[in-house]
């Protein structure tokens, strides 16, 4: 390993999260002239920025730029941590580095990502969940698994927090269990900054998470590179390997190193890791950036190859098959007491009205019973993130109208496939302001419902519903006024073909002005999709609801191969429906 010339010396700053609370953050510029690659750190659980000043001096990389952040509640980022979830600091990790990419003049194809144990979790979360174009990812013992020594403690923690609520628990790992270097054991015990309670509802998050991104690895396509104590009494073992076989990164590598405890860039022997690392990101730098092209993923690949084993009817006597029917029996007799159910079995799953209702969301049935029915359904997982997915819209277009406002364009919206338009016409009641607004839709019965609520809004100046299909290009590419919003929620991901998103998008490219912006949605994971597709039929022909994910990294392709340049995103939870925001860009 070269020797290391000189400690560089950390810079402090702080930036502002997606909530408006300032993290903390270090630095450590480039020694020679101005940088134009950059290394983020993401720290383990319970640390800081402040610790990894080893990590920086043992990678020796003076021309590139280096980066820590204090992560929320930890450090120096004392934001109050009471409302904080895993979703949120995830998004922390996306606005740290466009923080980064923005404000110091770098590419995010040249920034590398370098996350230990629970900031490994975020970081993979990240990649897997919003798709950046990041050059690199490098993992030291990500904390996919937390080894509870106590039997039964996650199911214990998992009903503590349903009957209490949130609660904080103290870490039981010692220093001496994190690494044999003694200096370093010493530090960690008289370090002010140290956290050891950590939230029960985030250390519930880091499993779920973990699990669903280990099940879903194939979507990630950076570059990897994984390095695994050999002697971790931390995390387990298991399920980094299982996650490192079905990562779909074309350069991937991993490393095992024996007898290390669960620091592993801060053992006695790191230079072992960081050497592997140093040069992993050396070889990544030196190559131009890989993204492997994703746009006949409908026609080959691993959600092809899922999409198909669920059109395919099961064994005739498998349990599965079983289970299946009994659950189809009793949606059907749900929907005799159930209004949502009923809803859904009459006009589809899938249907505009059956997302209308979803977003009212008031339990409604034939007696109390039929009531709860509906309650439960209405709280099933998929449609909580559809009801996240509509706040996320709105959040969208209250900031990028505002955008536009600010900088005195005319506000257009449009939305090609509306459904009953109910997110429109609340963000209209809430004080977005437009100068018009089109919406249309495929079905007659959406556009006679919304054309009622216009009039009785008294929005006929302001606002008109026509029908026509989001899937035309030309029909898209026609309408009047150029919008400079556009919307499509909920659509692409009802159709498992990307040829008529490709037409679509390219109408919407077609019809918008250079530097509008493009609100539109995905459904890069589902936990429920084999239930759905077994038991629910869908609007256009009371078949079977079968959908084909999109990995984001596929449905942002889609986009950007349009003319559309992304610029931002929000997602729920448990990562099941994004929404993003792109722009217009000149042809």
């Amino acid at each position: 390993m070269v020797d290391v010339i000189t400690t560089r010396i950390a810079t402090e700053h702080c930036f502002r999260a997606e909530d408006g609370a300032e993290l903390f953050y270090r630095q450590w510029p480039v020694l020679l002239r101005r940088a134009k690659q950059a290394v983020i750190l993401f720290h383990r659980g319970h640390e800081h920025s402040g610790r990894l000043q080893d990590v920086v001096d043992g990678l020796d990389l003076p021309h590139v730029a280096m980066f820590a952040w204090d992560a929320r509640g930890h450090g120096r980022s004392t934001t109050d941590g009471s409302s904080v979830t895993l979703g949120t600091l995830v998004k922390d990790v996306d606005t740290f580095v466009h923080h980064v990419s923005s404000t110091y003049g770098i590419d995010i194809e040249h920034i590398a990502i370098l996350g230990q144990s629970v900031g490994g979790v975020l970081a993979v979360a990240w990649a897997h969940d919003y798709a950046p174009k990041i050059r690199c990812l490098v993992l030291a013992t990500p904390a996919f698994e937390v080894k509870l020594y106590v039997p039964l403690a996650r199911l214990a923690l998992q009903l503590a927090h349903r009957l209490f609520g949130d609660f904080h628990i103290n870490s039981y790992v010692r220093a001496k269990a994190l690494t044999h270097d003694r200096e370093r054991v010493d530090s960690y015990e008289s370090d002010p900054l140290i956290r050891r309670p950590i939230p029960v509802k985030i250390l519930l998050a880091l499993y779920s998470t973990a699990e669903r991104v280990i099940a879903d690895a194939q979507a990630i396509q950076t570059p990897v590179q994984l390095l695994i104590s050999g002697a971790d009494f931390v995390v387990r073992q298991k399920p980094q390997h299982e996650f490192y076989a079905r990562l779909g990164s074309r350069v991937k590598e991993q490393h095992v190193f024996d007898g290390f405890y669960h620091d592993t860039l801060g053992e006695k022997d790191r230079r072992l890791p960081l050497e592997k690392a140093r040069g992993f990101l050396l070889k990544m730098f030196a190559q131009d950036p890989i993204e492997p092209s994703l746009l006949a993923s409908d026609e080959i690949g691993p959600t092809k190859d899922e999409f198909d084993a669920l059109t395919r009817p099961l064994p005739l006597l498998s349990l599965k098959r079983l289970r299946f029917a009994v659950m189809k029996l009793g949606i059907r007799v749900g929907g005799l007491l159930s209004d949502g159910i009923r809803l859904g079995i009459d006009t589809g799953f899938d249907s505009g009205s059956t997302l209308d209702y979803v977003y009212r969301n008031r339990a409604s049935g034939i007696t109390p019973l039929g009531k709860f029915i509906d309650w439960f359904y209405l709280n099933s997982a998929g449609w909580r993130a559809i009801r996240v997915r509509k706040q996320h819209i709105e959040q969208f277009l209250a900031r990028y109208v505002e955008f536009l406002r600010k900088h005195g364009r005319e506000v257009r919206i449009a939305d090609i496939a509306a459904g009953q338009a109910r997110y429109i016409f609340e963000a209209l009641e809430d004080g977005v302001k437009a100068d018009s607004i089109l919406l249309r839709d495929y079905s007659a019965e959406n556009v006679r419902r919304g054309q009622t609520c216009i009039k009785k809004r008294g929005l006929e100046a302001i606002v008109r519903f026509e029908q026509g299909d989001a899937f035309d290009a030309a029909s898209i590419a026609g309408v009047s006024p150029r919008p400079t919003l556009c919307v499509v929620s909920g659509l692409y991901e009802l159709f498992p073909d990307n040829g008529p998103v490709r037409d679509s998008l390219r109408g919407l490219a077609d019809a918008m002005e250079p530097g509008g912006y493009l609100i539109y949605t995905n459904q890069p994971w589902h936990p429920q999709l084999e239930m759905i597709a077994r038991t629910l039929s869908r609007h256009r022909d009371h078949k079977p609801w079968v959908m084909r994910r999109r990995t984001q990294a596929e449905m942002d392709q889609l986009v950007e191969a349009a003319g559309f340049r992304k610029l931002d995103q929000l997602t729920d939870e448990r990562g099941i429906f994004t929404v993003s925001v792109a722009e217009r860009v000149r042809a």
